[in-house]
């Protein structure tokens, strides 16, 4: 049984790291080599000024068109939050949005049906329509995929496997498409037009990442299994207006959003624009693909690299050391000329660090939600959480616009090539390669420095915070009278001992809020093993995501907190493995949280487990018939009854 369960949690790994293989293959391929095909084969070298103005009219489009897609994400999540299908939540948009965004993928590398000639103005209403059409369906697929690491299940440590995974999947798949295109795209040419391919080749090469991206989204629907819970039903919507409430509200998520979204913007531009450098610069289109192999390989070196290196020197000097390096590489890149083992040295310089800033950015991001929980009293989590990806639009609209910009201005378009680009045009575009995100990079470094300070540190001191007064920072909108009302006050409460080991009054733990009883009436237990069981059948009302303390409701209104050790939020989960989510409903004796004892030990921390009943004084009766000696979990040492609704 146990080999059973292990293989389908293999599968499921690698179905969904196959998942996000296809899903980064099909963005990489539309924010990065769609242009290319614009600005180099899609109309006549002979249009002359028309084919110009037509260029620059898609970039805007699709400038335009990303940014207002924005106000439909919101949407988006809201509705799959909301499907309710024996498929679960996530599959059937995975599914259908991994194939409408498929299809009209291909059909976008193609001049539809000569449309782009015969009547250009036509062309561009239609091609506005398929790219929103296909950007929407993507937002579908992107929203529901990264929503089911959670889905797929609720121990911690798994998750992270997961995500290791899918994070493994997504580099290669965001790196292969540069080591295939143009392979694929001069198989399948009639004219290899000076390396660059022709028409034929360029819509063979979307056809095959459409099937691609088709095939892993029914990889991860058949590979993968949702659990069952309560925990992703969402019964707040939420609207374009909200998530930029959230950001104005919450000054470091704001100074952190602003931050990254310069810096998106700014690496986008440089990474659209690489392949251009080796067609119109270097002269040498096939040798993209060496380039793309190396920064495949260094990109899961830097993805495994990041926690050790948090781990050491802290999250703010790892982004420091990320962008020191990044800017030596766009200043290298600049002065690398023809020096082929030069440009792949600086490509390569400037990649490494890119996997380590999105990592310390998205931590940043997880830790606001806990900022903003602790300064307004709610946790704005699936909006907070909206806010990356929202950018990442932004800056690739931003990059679109600048890359067909840069093509036109250039003199980097249908027909020409490195012989035909004059040194204006080479300044022109060494300017816009290098210099932007240079200057977009060292302002949101600047901002990051001056404005950002949620680290570890202070992140630990707000869980740490959140701990004290938890059951008032519930993730609810529900006042406490609100949930009790909610709950059977009549019954009485068996409140079972939740860990192994010895009892000892709560007044002698070293961790003073505990001991001095601001934190509730209990008891504490120097464990025995590392299990921590629910002590009745009930509701789990808080979690943290440290994972060494959690918070429990029974039936009749009962609030536990069971905590874990002293100091040992400054852990940050090392050690710590949480089977049960927020809104799961648990049976007495369930296991929820299995912690490492040599782990804290090894931090020089105290492992004793504090217990408390955080509502003692709105219950109507409180006795523990055990206070001392050897406990099991399960052994009952307590009883309540339900809650005095006069008090």
């Amino acid at each position: 049984m146990e080999t059973e369960s292990t293989r389908h949690k293999i599968i499921s790994r690698l179905s969904y790291s196959f998942g996000a293989f296809g899903h980064d293959a099909f963005y990489a391929t539309l924010s990065t080599y769609f242009m290319i095909f614009v600005t180099g084969h899609l109309f006549d070298k002979d249009s002359g000024g028309e084919s110009a103005k037509m260029i620059a009219a898609i970039g805007v489009i699709i400038a335009v068109l990303r940014i207002v897609e924005l106000a439909i994400d919101p949407l988006i999540g809201n509705a799959i939050d909301n499907t309710n299908s024996r498929w679960g939540h996530f599959k059937p948009w995975i599914v259908a949005g991994g194939t409408i965004a498929s299809i009209v993928l291909a059909i976008l590398f193609t001049s539809i049906g000569g449309l782009n000639v015969s009547n250009p103005f036509a062309y561009l209403i239609v091609f506005a329509i398929l790219y929103i059409t296909m950007d929407i369906f993507y937002s579908f697929k992107d929203v529901g995929f990264w929503s089911m690491i959670p889905a797929i299940s609720f121990d911690s440590k798994e998750r992270e496997k997961t995500a290791t995974y899918a994070r493994v999947g997504s580099n290669i798949g965001q790196n292969i498409v540069g080591v295939v295109v143009m392979p694929i795209v001069l198989l399948f040419s009639v004219n290899s037009n000076h390396g660059q391919g022709d028409n034929r080749g360029w819509f063979a090469f979307g056809l095959v990442i459409a099937i691609t991206a088709l095939v892993s989204a029914l990889v991860v629907a058949i590979g993968t299994k949702e659990n069952d819970s309560e925990l992703r039903k969402n019964v707040e919507k939420t609207s374009f207006k909200d998530v930029f409430k959230v950001l104005g509200r919450n000054d470091q998520l704001m100074w952190m959003a602003l931050s990254y979204g310069l810096y998106a913007a700014g690496i986008a531009i440089t990474n659209s624009l690489e392949l251009y450098y080796f067609t119109y610069i270097l002269g040498q289109t096939g040798k993209y693909s060496i380039l793309a192999l190396i920064n495949g390989a260094i990109g899961i070196v830097a993805v495994l690299l990041f926690p050790p290196m948090a781990q050491k020197f802290s999250r703010r000097k790892v982004f420091f050391f990320a962008i020191s390096l990044m800017i030596v590489a766009l200043i290298l890149f600049t002065f690398s000329g023809k020096v082929l083992w030069l440009i792949y040295l600086s490509a390569a310089l400037f990649y490494i660090p890119q996997p380590l800033i999105f990592l310390v950015v998205l931590m940043v991001l997880s830790d606001s939600v806990e900022y903003g929980q602790l300064k307004f009293g709610h946790r704005d989590e699936s909006l907070t959480l909206s806010v990356r990806p929202l950018l990442d639009k932004l800056g690739g609209a931003l990059a679109n616009g600048i890359v067909a910009l840069t093509a036109v201005v250039a003199g980097m378009t249908a027909g020409a090539t490195a012989s035909d680009i004059t040194l204006k045009g080479q300044m022109i575009f060494k300017l816009m390669m290098f210099g932007i995100p240079a200057i977009l990079v060292l302002i949101a470094t600047f901002i990051f420095f001056k404005k950002v300070k949620l680290d570890e540190k202070m992140h630990a001191d707000i869980v740490n915070e959140l701990e004290k007064t938890w059951h008032k920072h519930l993730d609810t909108d529900e006042s406490m009278e609100e949930i009790e009302e909610e709950v059977d006050a009549s019954g009485a409460t068996e409140y079972e001992m939740p860990v192994s080991g010895t009892l000892m009054p709560l007044d002698q733990v070293s961790d003073q809020t505990f001991a001095s009883g601001k934190m509730g009436k209990g008891f504490a237990i120097k464990p025995s093993d590392g299990g921590v069981y629910a002590p009745f059948d009930g509701v789990v009302e808080a979690t943290f995501p440290t994972r060494h303390a959690i918070g429990l409701r029974s039936n009749s209104g009962v609030l536990t907190l069971i905590h874990v050790g002293v100091g040992t939020v400054d852990m940050r989960g090392t050690g710590f493995v949480q089977y049960v989510e927020k809104g799961d409903r648990v049976k007495a004796g369930q296991e929820l949280i299995e912690f490492w004892a040599p782990a804290i030990a090894a931090a020089g921390l105290d492992d004793t487990v504090m217990v408390v009943i955080t509502n003692h004084d709105r219950i109507d009766s409180l006795s523990f018939t055990k206070t001392s000696g050897e406990v099991s979990h399960g052994d009952v040492v307590g009883e309540m009854s339900g809650i005095d609704r006069t008090r």
